[in-house]
């Protein structure tokens, strides 16, 4: 199998383009004043997952209540604007280092398509913020369900049919090892695993999956799968 067989990267966003473990971390830290300074990252990141699977609905409107939900349980300032600012926060996640100028590598050889458990005001953001690099997007808007659901990974290969493109031609490109990889490649999608989190301990912000999927490529940054692309 070689990368130079396929014709469509399709990519998570969250977690694989936009760091948002940095973007949740520095938010709370900054939100959360003296009594958030000495917490850990697993403390925060645990706290915020509970969050999370309380308030699972669009990302646009549900992180104010994932704040209140995580700063009453680590005793942080749990007001409304405290809340508002996290939720903001949330719009401004910041790109990893090596994403927009690996989008911009990959785009000279794919098609690029986001899939994203992001709603599109979300995800209209962090497309900004990477400089708007796809020729196409998925939503939870679209799909009316979120990533790991398999129908969300089977309203994408019928878009991509519907543009003329193979099953086979397909590459599935991200980090979360729940979300992404464990599924799509029990679906029968060719994967390829960016492991952000190569060297750490845990699964930080993104639930732990039941069993660590091999991938059919494996990469620790984005930089390095363009890498590879140009070496074909």
């Amino acid at each position: 199998m070689e990368l130079s067989n396929f014709k469509v990267l399709t990519f998570d966003v969250v977690g694989t383009l936009i760091d948002f473990e940095t973007g949740v971390l520095d938010a709370i830290r900054r939100i959360g004043g003296n009594a958030a300074q000495d917490l850990s990252d697993n403390t925060i990141f645990e706290a915020y997952k509970r969050g999370r699977d309380r308030y699972p609905g669009r990302s646009s409107s549900a992180m104010a209540d994932v704040y209140r939900s995580l700063a009453e349980e680590l005793k942080l300032p749990a007001d409304s604007v405290s809340a508002d600012a996290f939720q903001l926060a949330v719009f401004r996640w910041p790109a990893f280092a090596d994403s927009v100028a690996a989008l911009k590598r990959l785009r000279k050889h794919y098609r690029l398509v986001a899939m994203t458990n992001a709603d599109r005001t979300a995800f209209s953001c962090y497309s900004h913020i990477l400089d708007n690099p796809f020729d196409d997007s998925v939503t939870c808007d679209e799909t009316g369900v979120a990533k790991p659901n398999p129908q969300f990974f089977a309203y994408n290969r019928g878009r991509q049919a519907a543009h003329g493109y193979k099953f086979s031609e397909i590459l599935h490109v991200a980090q979360s090892q729940y979300h992404d990889i464990g599924i799509a490649k029990e679906l029968g999608y060719t994967t390829c695993w960016i492991e952000r989190r190569q060297g750490q301990q845990g699964f930080g912000g993104t639930p732990e999956p039941e069993q660590v999927t091999t991938p059919d490529f494996h990469f620790p940054t984005l930089k390095a799968l363009a890498d590879a692309v140009e070496k074909v």
